[in-house]
């Protein structure tokens, strides 16, 4: 079995070259274990304007089994991770952020996961962690829930957290189902499972908690305008 890792980067130069380290020991130690037979690193460049391209492009030579896809301009988050699913060639495909914020035990955590209960689909889940929102302040913890409350009511989605930044697929689902996804930004995870949802895929849950925090950039009232905008799109392609 193959695994792709995809992971998205816009103006990462200064975690960038500990996250490929990172990344790369875990995978070869997992690799090692005989979680997988074989693995690629997919970074994508989301229109960065620092020195995340040049820094891909030399890590490439250092890691033959990293893969850089390097692009202009900025086009979103949804946009870097559907690009990099694309080019996967993995039986088993998933992504996480740069920051790695869910660390990286997820990952093997998360192949068992998708072998043992045979799934098509993964999404790493806070809720239902007993330390999911460890670390975080009361309001942003409250502006969290509120606004996955907010999400699942407007697009009828019944899992518990469908905004954690690492999810995983079967390769030709994840392929199939990002090729049809047109959102480029903030509702693209929620695209990918209403999609799933529709084309009858089987959906498993992954505890996980925020090991490595970050500010967060959410905006409770912008972004949740935004995302509602978003599903309103989704559900009228999916009609």
């Amino acid at each position: 079995m193959k695994l792709s890792v995809i992971i998205p980067a816009y103006n990462e130069e200064l975690i960038l070259g500990d996250t490929i380290r990172t990344v790369w020991d875990a995978l070869n130690g997992m690799q090692d274990r005989g979680v997988f037979d074989d693995y690629e690193m997919i970074f994508v460049s989301d229109g960065s304007s620092d020195s995340t391209p040049e820094k891909l492009r030399e890590a490439q030579n250092q890691y033959p089994q990293l893969r850089a896809c390097i692009y202009e301009p900025n086009r979103g988050k949804g946009y870097a991770v559907r690009t990099g699913i694309l080019a996967s060639t993995g039986d088993l495909v998933l992504y996480t952020d740069c920051d790695l914020a869910y660390g990286t035990d997820v990952i093997e955590a998360a192949v068992k996961q998708m072998k043992d209960t045979g799934a098509d689909v993964l999404i790493g889940s806070r809720a239902i962690h007993p330390e999911g929102y460890a670390g975080y302040t009361p309001l942003r913890k409250l502006a969290s829930v509120m606004y996955l409350r907010i999400l699942g009511i407007a697009a009828g989605f019944r899992l518990s957290d469908s905004q954690a930044g690492f999810k995983a697929l079967r390769g030709a689902v994840g392929r199939e189902i990002f090729a049809q996804c047109i959102i480029d930004r903030f509702a693209f995870d929620l695209e990918m499972l209403m999609r799933a949802q529709k084309a009858g895929c089987s959906v498993t849950e992954l505890p996980v908690k925020i090991v490595n925090h970050r500010e967060s950039s959410i905006h409770l009232l912008r972004d949740s305008t935004r995302m509602l905008r978003d599903i309103m799109k989704i559900k009228k392609a999916l009609k």
